[in-house]
């Protein structure tokens, strides 16, 4: 899906494939829903990196049309009868991709609502983070260990990440990462201080087994008058999910 010019889409989509010997297979047109669940039945791929708009493309024309319709969406109110509904969306979604993949990585945004969504139905996602600085990966947990609105865990015994706060399980900061990986320190002493910490420029949080979670953007945070922090980016994937908005800007 990525272009091979993209960090995220080289690394995992090309040179960890290949160093590994395992087959790539390559989309050679714009990833339209119906073009890519044709490519995924063919395919049948083991293991899918994504971005995140590739599964809202599939969640809001396929998924959420049909929970909308009258007997399915009665059937959700109902317990028991719930579960069955999603463990057949689950059924069918892992159907669309080819049924065969480990799981599924999403990476490169915010996964917003569909992420609830899917962590309910079941599916096998996981979503990952990193910077192009960082070659380009910082934290990712298999699915199973996955925690929801997360990042994933800092890459243990290769990365090392702090939050610039006085409390970094509570008080949003900014992440600061260090790792034998990490861009040349020579040529990048604006974002990499004397301690080798690259200051990545997003704000987060971070609980005690190193799973990180996203706020947003150091330099579009918003300081209000009364001296609450506000991150655009979280209003924003609230606004891009109602079904009648197609981009949103929040600014102070």
């Amino acid at each position: 899906f990525l272009p091979l010019a993209h960090a995220f889409g080289c690394a995992f989509d090309f040179l960890a494939a290949l160093a590994a010997g395992t087959h790539i297979t390559l989309l050679g047109k714009i990833p339209s829903p119906k073009i890519l669940i044709e490519a995924m039945g063919e395919v049948k791929p083991h293991l899918i990196c994504i971005v995140p708009l590739i599964l809202e493309k599939i969640y809001r024309k396929q998924i959420k049309p049909s929970l909308e319709k009258g007997v399915v969406k009665l059937a959700m109110r109902v317990p028991l009868l719930d579960t069955q509904v999603y463990a057949s969306v689950c059924n069918r979604l892992t159907e669309s991709f080819g049924g065969e993949f480990t799981q599924v990585i999403a990476g490169g945004a915010p996964l917003s609502e569909v992420e609830e969504f899917l962590h309910k139905i079941k599916f096998r996602f996981t979503v990952g983070y990193g910077l192009t600085e960082c070659a380009p990966l910082i934290s990712y947990t298999y699915y199973k260990d996955f925690i929801p609105t997360s990042c994933g865990r800092v890459l243990d015994g290769l990365m090392e990440a702090k939050i610039d706060s006085p409390d970094p399980q509570r008080i949003p900061g900014e992440i600061c990462v260090r790792g034998e990986h990490v861009m040349n320190p020579e040529a990048t002493r604006q974002v990499i201080d004397e301690e080798g910490w690259l200051h990545t420029g997003d704000i987060g949080t971070m609980n005690e087994d190193n799973t990180l979670f996203i706020k947003g953007r150091s330099k579009s945070m918003i300081l209000s008058a009364n001296g609450q922090n506000i991150y655009p980016e979280e209003i924003e994937s609230k606004l891009n999910n109602m079904s009648c908005v197609l981009e949103s800007l929040v600014v102070e």
